[in-house]
């Protein structure tokens, strides 16, 4: 591909859908809010997290399949395979306010389970986008230095649209009660299955200059276990993405739960996106000093900071702080727990953690790389299992105990940085 010549619609493009991705996967935890006041759920932080759970699910089944589909219909196809899923997706997340309203199945809400449903097909469409979007920007910007930024002015304008989803559905929601449904939300539904049905559109029209596919060898993902730096990085990847996920939206239903205003879900929502803000703040910086500042010192100095924010936050529930936040009627300083500012902060952090963490695992595979991309698409499923675990203990222990489980996982990230990601020969 010419390096010097950038076909700036299909950037424009890629970076669309990178902020699509965003915005479908941060639906789930601020309409979690409303399942989880649903009778027969009522006020479980265990089911309403479900559906983000089942979002994220998704990617253990597509996550090395997404890789051959694109190696067998190409990217462009591939991409129009992502967003048609995704309309899919949302429709039927949309018509759980539709069907089996009122009726229950195994003493949960019958319309709950046609929404994990579409969280479950949701999961599917990111999978396949993501796959597609980071090595396309790479490529479209000719590798290298140029291919890099792009995927990190990619990931901002992502970090962009996961601010904005969670603080726009908690605008809509408002206050949420057992009589809150899902069709409350029906704009923001509308607004997706819209975005899908147009991006599908203009993508047909979209001039793509497929890369070619270099053939690789036929390696299996059992030789990869010789590499103890990827093995550990797997697993750090893992936990890395429930950090990410679970930090602010376990967040988000603890000051719903707690603020005890009549627009606790708005503050709420807008709190929760501040996080996601940081992350866009973080990335920005980052692409900046990655060129001089190594992967190894950035990933273990932020997963420490982050042990030190969480910790605290935790033992800080009873100190107030103020911050600007937006009511549903404009923006006014609200009294917010100092734990809330805490967590936010960690979004500082938790911004650089994926790419550092990649760098360091897939050093010194060579042409096993590309497998090892599929097999970390796969552990994205982190990002359900360990929200649902902590949430779960939220439930039993509330809500500072449940923290411990990312804390624990950050731990983990540090001894990664630091010892498991040395090249062992």
């Amino acid at each position: 591909m010419n390096k010097n010549k950038i076909n700036w619609v299909a950037v424009l493009t890629m970076m669309f859908l990178f902020g699509m991705i965003s915005f479908v996967t941060n639906l789930a935890a601020p309409i979690g809010t409303i399942w989880k006041q649903a009778p027969g759920i009522e006020g479980s932080n265990f089911w309403g997290m479900m559906g983000n759970m089942m979002n994220f699910l998704a990617y253990l089944f597509m996550g090395l399949p997404a890789g051959r589909l694109i190696t067998k219909f190409g990217y462009k196809k591939s991409t129009l395979m992502g967003v048609g899923i995704g309309f899919f997706g949302v429709l039927i997340q949309f018509l759980s306010g539709k069907i089996g309203v009122g009726a229950t199945l195994a003493g949960l809400p019958a319309n709950f389970f046609v929404y994990l449903l579409g969280a479950f097909v949701c999961g599917f469409s990111v999978c396949i986008l993501n796959t597609v979007v980071n090595p396309m920007l790479n490529l479209l910007g000719g590798g290298g230095n140029r291919g890099n930024q792009l995927v990190q002015i990619g990931g901002t304008f992502n970090s962009l649209m996961g601010t904005i989803t969670p603080m726009l559905v908690g605008a809509l929601i408002g206050t949420v009660t057992a009589q809150t449904q899902i069709a409350d939300v029906n704009t923001v539904l509308f607004i997706a299955m819209g975005v899908f049905a147009a991006t599908f559109v203009v993508l047909t029209f979209v001039p793509f200059v497929e890369p070619e596919q270099a053939a690789g060898a036929d390696h299996k993902v059992k030789d990869l276990l010789k590499y103890p730096q990827l093995v550990f990085g797997v697993i750090a990847i893992f936990l890395y993405v429930g950090v990410e996920v679970g930090i602010p939206g376990t967040l988000n239903f603890y000051l719903t739960d707690t603020l005890g205003t009549a627009n606790a879900a708005t503050v709420a929502g807008f709190v929760a996106g501040t996080y996601w803000f940081l992350m866009l703040i973080g990335r920005f910086v980052s692409s900046f000093i990655s060129g001089k500042v190594s992967s190894r010192v950035q990933l273990a100095t932020t997963s420490g900071v982050a042990v030190i924010f969480v910790i605290a936050a935790m033992f800080s529930t009873g100190v107030q702080a103020s911050m600007p936040v937006f009511t549903g009627s404009g923006f006014e300083m609200v009294q917010v727990p100092l734990t809330a500012l805490l967590l936010v902060l960690c979004g500082l952090c938790t911004s650089v953690m994926w790419g550092a963490i990649f760098n360091l695992a897939v050093e010194g595979l060579g042409a096993y790389t590309a497998l090892a991309s599929g097999l970390f698409m796969m552990m994205v499923v982190g990002g359900g299992v360990l929200p649902l675990v902590q949430n779960a203990i939220a439930d039993g222990a509330g809500y500072m105990v449940s923290y411990w489980v990312p804390v624990a996982a950050l731990a983990y990230i540090c001894w990664f940085a630091l010892m498991g990601s040395k090249v062992r020969k």
